[in-house]
């Protein structure tokens, strides 16, 4: 059914405390210690930046960057990082290789990585652990040697070690769906992340109710009033008279009166949209066809949630509730989120992956197909945390979890939707979806 449901304002008043130096040189400490090599090399660039946004604060902004830890925990930066290096978070030796900076710039004084890296500790037969931007599957691959960094970086690492190098894979430390570092958050991680999941709702909030025919998609996408908070990705936003292109970005295209329209925002910790039809009605049949399974299917998605149930499960679910409508989900529904918007998911088909406390969760059931002249998606970040982790959290912020305390009450209430103990609603409105965007507060209610 469809009722009136008024936005909540349950909002976390105060941005996050900054993460103490000490939980970034316990992250670095872990990845070494899980890593089990001589050296722990850790690549990023201005789209890869998470793992070392993670471990350091530090994200490459115009260039690559490189964390290795060892004996001593160092960083090279090109000749841009060299002025930004005062965001680390833990305490790290800085070199320069000029090789890491943009063509034309000046590369006369530490061009090349290789001798960086020998001048930082790396030696023949030295057992060297590299953590990419994602790791290949066994089926995927013959040699399980790092794939998804650039290959000047290997060759480097075998010249640094006199072209005797033992290289690995270990990005899996960081991004594996149960044991990687960033599938398991600490209660400032997590509080950091909602302040990002809130204000992705926030924006998505004001474009729906901002949108209008003959507004042009740069006018309706102004309205998310973007603040300066760094992005997980691309801010999303297409009308269409057909099919709309979930991905794109805003254009000069003037939304039309009955558009299928889609908007996403992603802040780091969470991502919201939200897509419907640009009216104040919509067809009865699609709304029972299409919206009531789909919104159906969000709350078993929700209520299934827990610690300890297998990702495999939370599928089955998923599948089982559809079972009679005609679509499908077009991708995993459900995946894990960081600082990047996906990090990795134990939702797979079969999987035996645990959901864990410590995870942020998206929810990301997005229809494969429907009609002509209609979008349907709601996608809203949680996390899951038990008793010790919810008690953290709130010693650490004791506003925040009255916060969140006030959002399962209205999932419940409001919405109809039951959560465990251990689900942490972090966006302003999980699951709040209203089909028709010129009706902002006519919402599906389980």
């Amino acid at each position: 059914m469809f009722a009136y449901r008024p936005m909540p304002s349950f909002l976390s008043p105060n941005a996050p405390k900054a993460i103490s130096t000490e939980r970034y040189e316990a992250r670095c400490a872990a990845l070494y210690a899980a890593a089990g090599c001589d050296w722990v090399v850790v690549y990023g660039d201005r789209e890869h930046s998470a793992d070392l946004t993670f471990l350091t604060n530090f994200d490459p902004r115009f260039e690559e960057a490189i964390l290795v830890l060892g004996p001593k925990n160092s960083f090279i930066v090109g000749n841009e990082g060299v002025g930004y290096v005062s965001m680390f978070g833990p305490k790290l030796d800085v070199h320069l290789s000029q090789s890491l900076g943009l063509m034309g710039q000046d590369r006369s004084l530490h061009p090349r990585l290789s001798v960086v890296l020998q001048t930082i500790g790396l030696t023949a037969g030295a057992s060297v652990g590299v953590v990419g931007w994602k790791y290949l599957e066994p089926i995927e691959q013959d040699e399980p040697e790092p794939a998804f960094v650039p290959a000047m970086l290997l060759a480097a690492i075998r010249s640094a070690c006199r072209g005797n190098a033992k290289i690995s894979d270990v990005t899996h430390c960081m991004t594996h769906p149960t044991h990687g570092l960033r599938s398991n958050n600490d209660a400032a991680q997590i509080i950091s992340a909602a302040w990002g999941a809130q204000r992705a709702a926030l924006a998505i909030d004001r474009i729906v109710r901002a949108a209008r025919p003959g507004m042009s998609e740069h006018q309706a996408a102004a309205n998310m009033l973007y603040e300066g908070d760094p992005m997980s990705c691309h801010m999303m936003l297409s009308g269409s008279q057909t099919h709309v292109v979930g991905l794109r970005s805003p254009s000069a295209r003037m939304l039309e009166m009955n558009d299928a329209i889609t908007s996403a925002v992603g802040f780091r910790g969470g991502l919201c949209c939200r897509a419907g039809v640009l009216a104040a009605t919509v067809d009865a049949s699609y709304l029972d066809r299409y919206v009531a399974p789909y919104m159906q299917t969000q709350k078993a998605w929700y209520e299934a949630l827990r610690v300890g149930i297998s990702g495999g499960d939370v599928h089955a679910i998923v599948m089982q509730s559809l079972a009679s409508a005609p679509f499908v989900p077009a991708l995993n529904p459900g995946h894990l989120g960081s600082i990047d918007e996906w990090c990795h998911t134990p939702i797979r088909p079969d999987s035996a992956d645990p959901i864990r406390s410590g995870m942020l969760i998206q929810c990301d059931i997005i229809p494969s197909q429907t009609p002509i002249g209609t979008a349907l998606n709601c996608e809203d970040t949680i996390a899951i945390a038990d008793a010790p982790l919810r008690a953290a959290i709130t010693a650490q912020d004791p506003e925040f979890w009255n916060v969140i305390q006030a959002r399962r009450d209205y999932l419940r209430d409001a919405i109809g939707i039951n959560l465990a103990p251990e689900v942490l609603p972090l966006s302003l409105a999980n699951a709040r979806y209203a089909p028709a965007w010129l009706q902002p507060d006519v919402v599906w209610v389980g």
